[in-house]
């Protein structure tokens, strides 16, 4: 109901964002994809898009640093593209606090650590995300999300929310977290 009442409530901010999203980038507006949710059920991710649907002369997707548009990079930095992930919590697929969803073929590949890591819903953020992010590893981050598993409590979750916050005005950093977390 919260997520529902958020969605409403960041309707203009979205539809700002959106047209910003369509000014920059062209169609669709939103990224659409697979990911394995809790159990490893499947479900489709929601997301403003970044990135441009660029290609180089071999037909292949150009690396992401050179399809991602400057009003790309500032909705991720701000997290702000994850804000129609809202619509994945008031579906049930995700939580405001858990790890975030994989790719379905990275939940398989991690094995019973994917299995582990699945007993939880997905979050729109999570341990790992407030402890570094984009600058750890998959096995670093494997490791934080399975320690959230492990700890996770409404207290917890709103020392994630916190800190959620700060990284959307600060930017990421690593933690220390992620030394006692392996």
């Amino acid at each position: 109901m919260l997520a529902s009442l958020l969605l409403l409530t960041l309707l203009p901010l979205l539809l700002v964002l959106g047209l910003g999203v369509l000014v920059s980038m062209g169609r669709p507006v939103l990224f659409r994809q697979r990911r394995a949710g809790r159990e490893g059920r499947d479900f489709t991710l929601l997301k403003l898009r970044s990135m441009r649907d660029a290609v180089g002369p071999d037909g292949q997707p150009l690396p992401d640093e050179d399809r991602v548009t400057a009003f790309g990079r500032f909705l991720r930095r701000s997290r702000l593209d994850e804000l129609p992930g809202l619509w994945n919590v008031a579906a049930g697929d995700m939580t405001f606090v858990g790890p975030r969803p994989l790719l379905p073929e990275t939940i398989a590949g991690l094995g019973a650590r994917g299995a582990a890591r699945g007993r939880v819903r997905p979050g729109l953020t999570g341990w790992s995300q407030v402890n570094g992010n984009t600058l750890l590893s998959l096995d670093e981050k494997i490791a934080l999300d399975l320690w959230y598993v492990e700890n996770a409590s409404p207290l917890l979750d709103l020392r994630i929310v916190a800190l959620t916050l700060w990284v959307m005005v600060g930017g990421e950093r690593r933690s220390q977290a992620v030394a006692l977390a392996d």
